[in-house]
């Protein structure tokens, strides 16, 4: 590698609070995680015009201080796209000698990957109302939450073809509704240019449901392990999921910390192609924390996703909603999905390093765009 390399990787790194060795300006902190997947470029013991000579390692995050990895490569006979898997020689490296540390998706991620997910998360939120419209999925539902109101690129032709404008625009003049489209990473390139605005970016989180993964690791609660509740919590932890939510679970849920109208809470438990469920906690009958599940196709895979993550604020910041987590993957495996994904809005720090824990890794991103 050239020496250039030193500068270049240093100039793009930062230093963060409680890690010894610098981090990647691009890396959420709340993603250096154990068993998290990384590269790490380090120096060598070998002068080059422009600072030491470096080299890199990518594999999985065994601990920080020391920093530790279990490099990865492929084995013999693994077909291009095909998962890395994780040899047994550990690497450590000296924190002095780390140039910069990225967090890496989990496994690389393809176009045919995002509109797997984008494609279950649309089965999981349809809407009341929806249309095929020139690859673009046009959905209608309650008229506030994007997801079950908003166009989505699934079609493969939708990420190089011009956006069926017009079309879309019909299809929300009937319903009453502003046209809105959904713009996930590479899917969504075609309409970047069009004027409207933007909603916040948020982050699709994903992660294997197989226990026997190469990437698990022992904070990755892998489903079909007995996860004990949350330590601390005084009385009896009970985990439930009904087909129907009730009076208690709709008055609990906000969405992005508001109330919904009657209309779209009813809109949740609308049938859909899956399976569908509401999860709940309660400390000696009392409900504490609450979730929707569903379990969609997406391409190969069946996909857990879970939202409308709720926790009654005197029990915040107990364990509590990584418990629930925890248990919905679970549910999830039973009901034979073998991959997960969930949806946080990138200011939600806590969220996103609850979810780093659980075993989910950044996937891709999309965003809202109300066209003007």
């Amino acid at each position: 590698m050239t020496d250039t390399s030193f500068t270049a990787a240093a100039a793009g790194a930062r230093r963060v609070p409680d890690l010894p060795f610098p981090l990647s300006r691009h890396t959420d902190p709340v993603s250096v995680v154990l068993g998290a997947r990384v590269i790490v470029r380090y120096a060598l013991d070998e002068p080059g015009q422009h600072g030491p000579k470096v080299s890199d390692a990518i594999g999985q995050l065994l601990s920080v201080n020391p920093l530790r990895i279990r490099p990865q490569t492929r084995t013999t006979g693994n077909a291009p796209g095909d998962p890395a898997q994780c040899v047994p020689e550990v690497v450590e490296i000296p924190a002095d000698k780390v140039v910069v540390l990225k967090t890496l998706s989990a496994k690389p991620v393809r176009n045919s990957d995002i509109r797997n997910v984008e494609s279950a998360i649309a089965e999981a939120f349809p809407g009341l109302e929806h249309r095929e419209i020139g690859g673009w999925l046009a959905r209608a539902g309650d008229g506030i939450t994007e997801r079950s109101n908003s166009a989505v690129p699934l079609g493969p032709s939708a990420s190089t073809q011009p956006v069926p404008l017009d079309e879309i625009r019909a299809f929300y003049a009937q319903h009453n509704l502003p046209t809105q489209l959904l713009l996930p990473d590479r899917l969504g390139r075609t309409a970047e240019g069009l004027p409207g605005t933007r909603g916040p970016e948020i982050i699709i989180m994903t992660r294997d449901l197989d226990p026997h993964s190469a990437m698990a690791s022992a904070e990755s609660y892998a489903p079909g392990a007995e996860v004990a509740p949350p330590q601390g919590i005084e009385g009896t932890v009970e985990f439930r999921v009904d087909e129907e939510p009730d009076e208690q679970w709709l008055s609990m849920y906000h969405f992005r910390g508001q109330p919904l109208p009657r209309h779209a809470l009813e809109l949740l438990s609308a049938r859909i192609e899956g399976s569908l469920s509401f999860g709940r906690l309660t400390v000696d009958g009392e409900l504490a924390a609450i979730t929707r599940g569903t379990v969609t196709e997406g391409g190969p895979h069946h996909w857990l996703g879970y939202s409308a993550v709720e926790v009654a604020h005197p029990f915040r910041r107990r364990g509590l909603g990584t418990y629930l987590g925890a248990r919905m993957l679970d549910w999830g495996r039973q009901q034979g999905a073998d991959r997960a994904y969930l949806e946080v809005i990138e200011s939600n720090t806590a969220g996103r390093g609850l979810y780093h824990r659980l075993g989910f890794s950044e996937h891709h991103r999309h965003r809202n765009l109300r066209v003007v």
